[in-house]
């Protein structure tokens, strides 16, 4: 099969087109004939030499794919089911290895672009900001508050998405206008230029001084301390991601007057139980909503499998609004 993979750690120039040898799947796995792969930032990671995948992986980049199963292995799902997976590794090929409990059903009307768009973005949102930081219900009855940082990125605008669907308001930042308002076509209340926005006094303006009960953060320590203050008492910060560095200063006599929550977490290295468990979760209370097109992926932009450097490169000019696919 035809694969990309990474000659040494680089730039976008060290993803190479090459041949390998078509995977066999493992028990519990089925093999798919790859008809698109979503492009992350993990990959870019991996790419540097930052993210190596994990132990027993494949090296070959791509954390989820979109096509055909052709060999179920000893699953209940069946050669000829269109499905899309969320993967460790092995996504930037013609064929991939999935684990079958982490396959979902392709949702009605959409296509194998838009279905690899999917998984690792909407696993990730629900693992951080529905099962870790429990958005949910008000003390007064009224759906909680989320802020979303970077959110005209693929992991953004599905929390703006999903958020919105099951009725919570929700806030945004990004790099510029042009961001800001595609965020806000998505559901978000409003969304700040956080290059000139204060976001933590606009977030307090925007609720009456209350603050927001979640925020999904993608930026790290730079946003520490403004994350505390746009928190309302309660509050729970789920951090993703370090763009912003590994390092922040942090208020702790915040923490305990306003009994709030920090979290993180990384979904790669998770167990395929705890991934399965998500998985579950997203067919019953999201899979419908992509169906009836009240969620709707955002693609940027698609490019042949050969031309991953190119993909790469738009990834890391962050010029993209929603996601990028490499299609096979």
């Amino acid at each position: 099969m035809h694969a990309i993979e990474i000659r040494t750690p680089g730039g976008p120039e060290v993803l190479v087109l090459c041949e390998r040898t078509r995977p066999q799947p493992k028990a519990g796995e089925v093999l798919i004939q790859v008809q698109a792969a979503g492009v992350n930032r993990p990959d870019v990671l991996q790419r540097l030499g930052h993210y190596p995948a994990p132990a027993g992986a494949s090296d070959i980049p791509g954390l989820e794919v979109a096509g055909n199963i052709v060999d179920a292995g000893d699953s209940l799902l069946k050669v000829g089911d269109s499905v899309c997976a969320l993967v460790q590794a092995g996504g930037y090929a013609e064929f991939c290895t999935a684990p079958a409990e982490l396959c979902l059903p392709v949702p009605a009307g959409l296509n194998m672009v838009e279905a690899a768009s999917l998984p690792e973005a909407f696993f990730t949102v629900w693992s951080n900001v529905f099962d870790r930081a429990h958005l949910g219900l008000r003390s007064d009855g009224l759906k909680e508050t989320l802020l979303v940082h970077g959110a005209s990125s693929g992991i953004g605008v599905t929390a703006v998405q999903m958020a919105t669907a099951l009725g919570h308001t929700v806030y945004g930042t990004a790099g510029d206008d042009r961001k800001c308002q595609a965020v806000q076509s998505l559901g978000a209340q409003l969304c700040f230029n956080y290059k000139n926005q204060d976001f933590a006094a606009e977030v307090l303006a925007a609720t009456d001084r209350r603050g927001v009960d979640v925020i999904l953060d993608m930026v790290g320590g730079a946003y520490l301390p403004r994350n505390l203050t746009c928190l309302a008492d309660e509050g729970r910060l789920a951090i993703i991601a370090l763009l912003g560095g590994a390092k922040g200063e942090l208020d702790m006599g915040q923490v305990l007057r306003r009994r709030l929550t920090i979290t993180g977490s990384t979904l790669r290295p998770r167990e395929i139980a705890f991934k399965a468990a998500i998985a579950q979760k997203l067919k019953t209370h999201i899979w419908p909503l992509l169906s009836n097109r009240r969620i709707k992926p955002v693609i940027w932009a698609t490019f042949p499998l050969q031309e991953a450097a190119q993909a790469h490169r738009l990834m890391e000019s962050s010029q993209h609004i929603g996601k990028i696919v490499l299609t096979v």
